[in-house]
């Protein structure tokens, strides 16, 4: 079980991701944007620096959604391997079997 501080702080930063995910876009396109001018990209480029760091969605960490566990996420699951493992030998997960040969 991951601390429950850490996963709270994954989940502030995801509402945080999503309150600037919309000017974040905005001052991208206008910063790769072959037509614009060098003082548009210059006030772009200090538009992105001015938000906060924890706006930029690389800063988000996939965590399992059972326990939090952040290491050897299936995203397919949402779920680590070895929660993924656990439910799987339960039968909790519909068209999963133990592969035998």
């Amino acid at each position: 079980m991951a601390k429950k501080s850490m996963i709270a702080k994954n989940n502030q930063r995801a509402v945080i991701v999503a309150r600037y995910a919309e000017k974040r876009l905005e001052l991208k396109k206008a910063l790769i944007d072959p037509n614009g001018t060098d003082e548009s990209r210059e006030a772009a480029r200090s538009g992105l620096q001015k938000l906060p760091r924890d706006a930029s969605p690389v800063r988000l960490r996939n965590r399992d959604s059972v326990d939090g566990r952040p290491r050897g996420h299936l995203k397919a699951y949402g779920i680590s391997r070895v929660r993924f493992r656990d439910m799987a030998h339960r039968g909790e997960l519909p068209g999963i079997t133990k592969s035998s040969w």
